[in-house]
């Protein structure tokens, strides 16, 4: 069952249960007030008998019998019957008398009063104080009318019920085609959506209920997919064209190394060549792997308390070690008072990865191959500065300068793949840290890194 045959069934249903518990009442309510009615009917009736008998001298039941015949007030099959103190019959209006009990008899006479029903028949019976002693007086009558008015309304509300019922049944179904049109939009636009039209976004005719809610998130997950998906393509892109390169010289050496019998010396020269190209690869699809490490979105399970100036040491020793000719220092600013104010949560083994990206390019781009690193710690963040005294970048340079790939043109001539500081921005950024650059051409550069302090958080 779909969802509009669904709402159209519930709402019917619905309407349908308040309307019937609307007839029923309707009927009950209405059914009471006849019955008290008619009751009142009944005790006035008793009371004009009980004058006659009690205020006219020498008349006789059957004389009473026959006024009460000419009174068009009787009601319908009326049979009244008077009880005496000795509960002998002293008048019977009726062709037979109703059997009452001596101890209903008795429970009359001690002041309870009986107002029942036998089928159509109201049956009532009331304490009478005459001088003679307590009379009873029983009596019982068919309110026809009132009766056929109710069954008329019985029959009405029943019409009326199933009537209004056709009507709900297409109302909810016009209800629900209405409150599923959007649904329908949604999903044909939807269908129509795929790779080759990223682009598009949904549109909802109604601009502030929860179906266009709905279509501005999907809108968002669709801006996150094509950028996504843009990223992808020049992710790719760039990769196959990073590869391709160290590939086609390794078989351009290869070849050339083939094309004539060579001398050991020869051979050794060109296979140096190839390997400097594998190391170069390697090299690169190692920070390519990094960086899909970082997208992973599990890391914060591993997360640990880790020492910014311990992992600071470490990418230094390890910059330093692959690069004799580099120079890398670490100072202080300040020395904080607790080991909690130069910590922060994170992974140590991407932290590292990042700082030595920072401390490797700041050395290769600078002419003294130096680069130096003041650590410093107030007001609950961590702040690093990477500063060196090399070529500098653009001002139009800074805003891609975090791109996978991006090279600016003064770095053409020096070996890299724009994959390092892309790599330590994303690293940086999980770590719900900031990166900024200040940098003048031909000066320097300054890379200013900064955290929270392990302090702020839970551990």
């Amino acid at each position: 069952m779909n969802i509009k045959a669904r709402l159209t069934l519930l709402f019917t249903l619905l309407v349908a249960s308040i309307l019937l518990l609307f007839c029923f009442s309707v009927y009950y309510f209405y059914d009471q007030y006849r019955e008290q009615q008619f009751s009142t009917y009944l005790q006035e009736r008793v009371l004009t008998v009980t004058q006659l008998l009690e205020d006219v001298d020498g008349i006789t039941t059957a004389e009473i019998k026959r006024i009460e015949e000419t009174n068009n007030t009787i009601l319908f099959k009326e049979e009244i019957t008077v009880y005496d103190e000795g509960d002998s019959v002293i008048y019977d209006s009726g062709k037979t008398i109703l059997p009452v009990s001596a101890q209903e008899l008795a429970d009359v006479r001690s002041g309870k009063e009986v107002q029942e029903r036998a089928g159509d028949r109201q049956i009532i019976m009331l304490r009478h104080f005459h001088e003679t002693g307590h009379w009873v007086i029983v009596a019982e009558a068919v309110d026809s009318i009132g009766l056929s008015k109710l069954d008329r309304l019985r029959d009405i509300l029943a019409m009326g019920w199933l009537f209004s019922l056709v009507l709900v049944a297409v109302a909810g179904w016009i209800f629900a085609r209405d409150a599923i049109k959007p649904v329908a939009e949604i999903n044909y636009q939807v269908n129509n959506i795929s790779a080759g039209n990223l682009h598009d976004r949904l549109r909802v005719g109604r601009e502030r209920d929860e179906l266009a809610k709905l279509a501005q998130t999907f809108n968002l997950m669709l801006d996150r997919l094509e950028l996504a998906f843009k990223a992808q393509k020049s992710f790719v892109s760039h990769a196959s064209h990073e590869l391709r390169t160290p590939l086609a010289v390794m078989m351009a050496d290869v070849e050339v190394t083939l094309m004539k019998e060579r001398t050991s010396e020869e051979y050794k020269v060109g296979l140096q060549s190839v390997l400097e190209e594998v190391r170069s690869m390697n090299q690169m699809v190692n920070q390519l792997l990094e960086l899909a490490r970082t997208e992973e979105g599990v890391l914060l399970k591993s997360y640990r308390k880790v020492r910014l100036d311990e992992v600071l040491w470490q990418a230094q020793e390890s910059v330093m070690q692959k690069n004799p000719d580099y120079e890398v220092i670490v100072k202080y600013d300040k020395i904080p008072k607790s080991e909690n104010e130069i910590a922060i949560l994170g992974e140590e083994t991407l932290l590292r990865t990042a700082f030595s990206n920072l401390m490797e390019n700041g050395c290769k781009y600078s002419d003294n191959k130096k680069m130096t690193v003041h650590l410093d710690s107030k007001a609950g963040i961590i702040t690093l500065h990477f500063r060196d005294e090399g070529i500098g970048i653009d001002s139009e340079d800074i805003p891609f300068l975090f791109d996978t790939f991006y090279r600016s043109e003064n770095t053409k001539n020096r070996q890299g793949y724009g994959i390092g500081l892309a790599l330590t921005k994303r690293i940086i950024d999980i770590h719900k840290g900031k990166i900024d650059v200040i940098s003048t051409p031909g000066v320097g550069s300054d890379f200013v890194v900064a955290f929270s302090h392990v302090g702020l958080f839970e551990i």
